[in-house]
């Protein structure tokens, strides 16, 4: 028997993950959006995927964008995850008012994360609901020793070093 969307969300509520913030340049057009449906793929070549709602705003214009960066958020980012997450954001999911850089392919990069990887799209698949967005990771990069947020049962946590 099929599981409801509702016992399948509950379910994968239990999988803790970090959350990111995927961010893209199509032109002068800067977009964003919050994901944690992101994981490694390949060391060799060096490729990441992320999971992409058909639905949200971002969709196309990464489609069309052709690189993206993946901004693994610190504990002190949520507010920046909570508004990118919505749908119904005003302003297409643009970051003005967002300090940011620059990575090699113009993605964005969002002050204050821990990591980035800046990705040119190489493939795109088509999972039900949602695209598969496969990257070539062209650069990545630490930028801070600080702890992830974390996010479990639809609550943000906190990731605690094991004490010696």
């Amino acid at each position: 028997m099929t599981p409801s969307k509702e016992q399948f969300r509950r379910a994968m509520a239990r999988f803790a993950t970090g959350v990111t913030f995927v961010t893209t340049r199509l032109g002068d057009d800067l977009h964003g959006m919050t994901a944690n449906a992101v994981t490694s793929l390949s060391l060799d070549p060096t490729l990441v995927l992320v999971c992409v709602d058909k639905t949200a705003d971002t969709h196309d214009i990464l489609s069309k964008a052709g690189v993206f960066a993946v901004n693994i958020l610190n504990k002190d980012q949520a507010e920046i995850s909570n508004r990118f997450a919505r749908k119904e954001f005003d302003g297409a999911h643009g970051l003005d008012g967002l300090s940011h850089t620059f990575a090699v392919t113009g993605a964005p990069i969002i002050d204050g994360a821990l990591a980035y990887l800046d990705c040119r799209t190489v493939t795109e698949h088509h999972g039900g609901d949602h695209t598969i967005f496969i990257g070539e990771v062209l650069a990545a990069k630490e930028l801070s020793e600080g702890e992830p947020l974390v996010f479990y049962r639809g609550r943000y946590g906190q990731f605690r070093e094991p004490r010696p």
